[in-house]
């Protein structure tokens, strides 16, 4: 038996060649996905260790509180690291060195005033020398470090973007007005946010302490031990300098190389995660294309397999035959996946690091062997298991009946059966996401989609014909004979169409749902913007840092600007439960027109009058009403105490609390920054009113000047971006559909080359024979692409019913224009899909094929 099965496998190559496609691709995802996260893994980690390579031991201060970064702080007689702590622990025994580390964010400027790097990248840092005037951790690629206020050194890699000589004016900020500097030096640096494409801008200690700390104040200490030094000596030396502290971390470097491998490690893990998803659908449609073929190929050798029966094979023999030649395809499929996977890797590590310019570091592949054996694993595994079910129901065919047919229909009861349970997964799939919608639960929206989608498919032979006899009469009034011909074949077989659909639909029901859910979260947050601002701009840093306090005071003084507010966020303690919570503070006079501010209950004018705006939901989970007074500890230590004055809808601008900045911002920290500024000009928003704005405020590359329209741009980039990540992803899936259509088609016409032989002598010319087929094709995709939309629509209703909750404004939005593109897509993947088996079928030889058995 397993001769006659690899001897089947090598008669049916042709026929296999999609099977072992699908497989084949759905298994290089797989182990596409894991080598190249092993290999980015091991590169991460290897740059992290030289992050730590001369540290025995590092002090953090976690408490620090910095300009442009940080949205408060405690109390100002905390302890802190300073010029004093730090000659102590550099004269602890087995300390050979102790440097004092400053950093926070900065812009580099090109010549244009563009941004140089990612915003969120944009590292600054003191740059400390040694008795040779050289530091350490930053060799000097030409020049030197700087000196003086006045002086800055950057990485190479930022130097040659922005095309900095040594010498030349680099504008530089940091979260307020440009400085402009002279560049003294370029340096080398193994920070990972550098090499993945950052910018590295050094300044002398006293400079960056002014910028991101106060004067004397670091917010950490690397300490280099003396040879012999056993790092937890010293490790335990330095944490008797700081008794009775929670404010500082003291770690040995080994600790924090080891928690930063954890990390990445963790974060490759749920990348790789998520890629490994994608390529669990691919694998998922592959089954239904695997699954048709074997039933196809089964049944096509009926009399074979009966005459095999009748020799004295038995039914297990049978199975085990049938599930050999899967094993056979699943391991010949694998190996090449896994071949290919290895290329994928390669490849995208070289798309990334080249042209699309993601600075990822480099490194060798990293070929695991759970690598290997995964990807041979999930590629034989998944072939077996689909070809399972067809081994089976072959195998209790009974020889007799078996030779008089080629095919043996589906009896009432396993249709009644089959149908029964689709309709029980449906609607348990329905209810599911009603439940969830209804609950906002997330989870089970999800395991009601799963039920639905798996529901749908068990009844989609009961739907095909049903659903493609729409298309009849179009067919007919088009085509004639081959339209009329095509619908018959269409429906001939409803399992095998319902299989080769569902393939397709998978990939179209998720690309809607992503499509449907993205549209509806956009619309929401445009609409939610134009409803809740009145202002014209908004002002903030574009890389979520605190803005200074001098630039609101600049950008009210600009011309044309009528009414400015500042947004504060400031951490507050014994609000309403006892627990911290933050407190949003804004210009009492002017907020409310800037933003939309609806009162439910109370005055007004409770914010000119000292007094809080609540909003509705925050009240009630803490019982406040008007008239309630909360006793408040601010970041600086003082107590206070506020009444609420009224009630407001929340929206976008309305959090919790509302306070007036007059009360409020006295009592935080130094340093503590702004969250935005909202602007409103007399002639509205204007580029003139924009331009002045950006003049105000120093051209900070760093700082964003917002409307209506650039919000509105950057909120459907972002959802763009990754609806576009998601469908190059769930694109795989596609390409593994079109295989089963390709493998259904050009299978169907093997199976019925008789019958198309007597079409074309009885006068179906060559035309009408290919246009038969691709007619058929045409119906099945299409029959997939609309289920696969209406299942996207109704899940994506569902999902966008859960967020509702965070996102008021939501409602469900259909793109048209997408929705018509996916069915002209699904369409054209029927007409492309059926190319081949269609001229295959136009050229068969007339007597030849009356001839075939």
């Amino acid at each position: 038996m397993y001769r006659t099965a690899l001897r089947n496998v090598l008669a049916h190559k042709a026929r296999l060649l999609m099977t072992t496609l699908a497989v084949l691709l759905g298994t290089a995802f797989v182990a596409g996905t894991m080598v190249f996260t092993d290999t980015l893994a091991s590169a991460w980690r290897a740059q992290s260790a030289q992050s730590y390579t001369d540290i025995a031991v590092t002090v953090s201060d976690h408490g620090a509180v910095g300009k442009g970064y940080d949205h408060g702080g405690k109390a100002s007689d905390r302890p802190k690291l300073t010029e004093d702590t730090r000659k102590a622990i550099a004269a602890l025994p087995g300390a050979a060195e102790a440097r004092g580390v400053v950093s926070g964010f900065a812009g580099i400027a090109d010549r244009k005033g563009a941004l140089i790097g990612d915003g969120f990248s944009t590292t600054g840092t003191n740059y400390v020398p040694g008795a040779d005037g050289t530091d350490p951790r930053f060799p000097l690629a030409d020049g030197r470090g700087p000196r003086t206020s006045g002086e800055i050194a950057l990485d190479t890699r930022t130097a040659e973007k922005g095309g900095f000589k040594l010498g030349d004016t680099v504008r530089v900020a940091v979260n307020g007005p440009v400085m402009e500097l002279k560049l003294t030096g370029t340096l080398h640096t193994n920070d990972p946010r550098v090499e993945s494409g950052g910018s590295l801008a050094a300044f002398d200690t006293a400079t960056a302490q002014q910028l991101y700390l106060s004067p004397g104040q670091y917010d950490g200490i690397d300490v280099k031990a003396k040879p012999g030094t056993d790092d937890a000596a010293l490790l335990a030396a330095v944490q008797k300098s700081f008794p009775q502290s929670d404010t500082f971390d003291v770690n040995t470097g080994r600790a924090l190389a080891a928690e930063q491998e954890r990390r990445i490690d963790e974060n490759t893990k749920q990348m790789s995660t998520m890629l490994l998803v994608f390529a669990g659908i691919s694998l998922f449609v592959g089954i239904f294309i695997i699954a048709n073929t074997f039933t196809m190929l089964i049944a096509q050798r009926t009399k074979e397999l009966a005459l095999l029966r009748a020799v004295g094979a038995s039914r297990k023999q049978i199975t085990l035959s049938v599930l050999a030649e899967a094993l056979l395809v699943g391991l010949a499929a694998s190996i090449g996946g896994l071949i290919g996977g290895i290329g994928i890797a390669a490849g995208l590590q070289a798309l990334l690091n080249g042209p699309w310019e993601a600075n990822l570091p480099d490194g060798p592949l990293v070929i695991a062997p759970g690598t290997v054996i995964a990807s041979l694993a999930v590629g034989v595994l998944v072939t077996v298991l689909a070809a399972w079910l067809p081994s089976l129901r072959a195998s209790r065919v009974a020889p007799v009946a078996a030779m008089s047919s080629s095919e043996q229909p589906a009896t009432q009861k396993s249709l009644l059966v089959r149908n029964t349970i689709g309709l029980l997964f449906a609607v348990g799939g329905a209810l599911g996401l009603v439940g969830g919608a209804a609950s906002e639960s997330v989870n089970l929206v999800g395991l009601g989609s799963g039920a639905l989608m798996i529901g749908v498919f068990v009844l989609t032979p009961l739907l095909s014909r049903p659903v493609i006899a729409l298309f009849a009469p179009v067919l007919r009034k088009l085509f004639g004979t081959p339209g009329k011909l095509a619908r018959e074949n269409a429906v001939r077989n409803p399992r095998r169409t319902a299989a080769t659909a569902s393939a397709l639909t998978i990939g179209v029901t998720l690309i809607t749902t992503l499509s449907v859910v993205g549209a509806s979260v956009s619309k929401a947050a445009d609409r939610a913007f134009a409803s809740d601002i009145k202002a014209d701009y908004a002002v903030a840093m574009d890389n979520y840092s605190m803005l200074a306090p001098e630039v609101a005071g600049q950008i009210a003084k600009t011309a044309g600007v009528t009414a400015t507010s500042v947004v504060r966020d400031v951490p507050v303690e014994a609000v309403a439960d006892g627990d911290t919570s933050w407190l949003t503070s804004v210009d009492a006079a002017t907020f409310d027109r800037l933003v939309d501010v609806k009162v439910t209950a109370g005055a007004a004018d409770a914010l000119q009058q000292g007094k809080l705006l609540a909003s509705k939901d925050y009240a009630e989970r803490n019982h406040l009403t008007v008239g309630s007074t909360l006793d408040i500890t601010y970041p600086d230590g003082t107590r206070g105490s506020l009444a609420v004055g009224a009630l407001v809808e929340r929206n976008s601008e309305i959090g919790g609390l509302i306070a007036p900045d007059k009360l409020v911002g006295p009592h935080a920290m130094a340093g503590s920054g702004l969250k935005k500024v909202l602007v409103k000009g007399a002639d509205g928003a204007t580029p003139a009113l924009k331009q002045a704005l950006r003049d105000a405020t120093g051209g900070n590359p760093l700082i964003g000047i917002k409307g209506e329209k650039d919000i509105k741009a950057e909120n459907n980039r972002a959802i763009n971006g990754v609806l576009n990540v998601m469908y190059g992803l769930l694109g795989m899936s596609v390409i593994v559909a079109i295989l089963g259509v390709v493998n259904t088609m050009a299978m169907s016409v093997f199976e019925r080359r008789r019958e198309i032989g007597m079409l074309r002598a009885i006068g179906l010319d060559r035309r009408g024979v290919g246009r038969m087929v691709r007619l058929e094709s045409l119906m099945i995709a299409l029959f997939g692409g609309v289920v696969g939309v209406l299942l996207g629509i109704v899940t994506a209703w569902a999902a966008v019913r859960t967020i509702a909750g965070s996102l008021k404004s939501i409602t469900l939005v259909v793109p048209p224009v997408q929705i018509g593109f996916f069915l002209v897509a699904a369409a054209v993947i029927g007409l492309l899909a059926a190319v081949w088996p269609a001229l295959r079928a136009a050229r068969l030889d007339i007597l030849g094929a009356i001839k075939s058995e």
